[in-house]
């Protein structure tokens, strides 16, 4: 599949902003199963100071400065990609998931992941979560149908609510609630995995939606989406990471194929919001507009 992506996002103040520094994370990743044929990032005012780097994940990061005084900030990326649905090995599948844990196993370089099975500042693994995701990972069960079972689990049991949770929620916020959006599942799900001892990165990309039958395409409707990827040990011990990552969304109940774009991954959303940054400014309100569209070209 190839799509064009468009991501807008607009912040306007009422009063001038004299110095603003930020960060984005809006070019899709080089993989396997996606390939990146042009991209395109705009920024108004134009910033005095503008670097690209990749962070410790490999995901490409833009750093900029604008000291320029402005009331409005427009951030824009375009992106060609091409996705392929991505194939998994049969049997890292089948794996035991408890063979599966970077810190119990003797895999070659499987301490490469071991930061993901651990507490990050967003995922507490707290016992809630343990005790959840403890009906999946039941004794020597195939990682790929524990981590499936989990999926389905939380697609069917957590309702999809914009109004139950905020940025700052915390995964014994979504346990209590039973409801959230994409990124509290990847959140729940992530604390699930680590809590057992499983590797599990957040990832932060576009989802390509489909219109009803006989309705046309909204322009701009779409958004950003987030799931998770958990790490299979295997086949290639001297690889990348040791091994695959199999990709879940909770949030659709199913696994990623090539209606999926890629942008970034990390231990939570902290580590790869698509901006973040810094204003100096005597500013009393502002608001932030965001415009996402996934649109299948070809």
């Amino acid at each position: 599949m190839r799509y064009r992506v468009s991501h807008r996002t607009t912040y306007a103040y009422d009063e001038d902003v004299t110095d603003s520094y930020g960060i984005a994370y809006l070019r899709p990743r080089e993989l396997p199963w996606q390939r990146v044929d042009a991209y395109e990032l705009s920024i108004d005012p134009v910033p005095q100071d503008r670097s690209d780097d990749v962070d410790y994940y490999g995901n490409t990061t833009t750093y900029f400065q604008i000291t320029e005084a402005h009331t409005e900030l427009d951030i824009e990326s375009v992106s060609d990609v091409e996705v392929s649905v991505p194939v998994y090995d049969p049997d890292a599948l089948a794996v035991p998931w408890e063979r599966a844990r970077p810190l119990l196993t003797d895999v070659p370089g499987a301490w490469a992941v071991t930061d993901l099975a651990l507490p990050s500042p967003q995922v507490d693994q707290v016992v809630g979560a343990r005790e959840y995701a403890a009906s999946s990972l039941l004794r020597g069960r195939p990682i790929g149908d524990a981590v499936t079972d989990l999926m389905h689990r939380i697609h069917a049991e957590f309702e999809y609510d914009k109004t139950a949770t905020t940025v700052t929620s915390t995964v014994e916020d979504i346990l209590d609630k039973r409801a959230g959006v994409c990124q509290d599942f990847a959140h729940l799900t992530l604390a699930c995995l680590r809590s057992h001892g499983l590797a599990a990165r957040y990832v932060s990309g576009y989802l390509a939606t489909e219109p009803p039958p006989g309705k046309e395409r909204i322009v701009g409707a779409d958004a950003s989406h987030a799931w998770v990827a958990v790490w299979l040990p295997g086949p290639d011990p001297t690889g990348p990471d040791a091994g695959q990552w199999l990709a879940v969304d909770p949030t659709n109940d199913q696994w990623a194929g090539d209606r999926y774009v890629t942008v970034a991954w990390g231990r939570d959303y902290g580590d790869v919001p698509p901006v973040k940054g810094v204003i100096f400014t005597e500013a009393k309100r502002s608001t932030m507009t965001v415009a996402v569209d996934v649109a299948p070209v070809g």
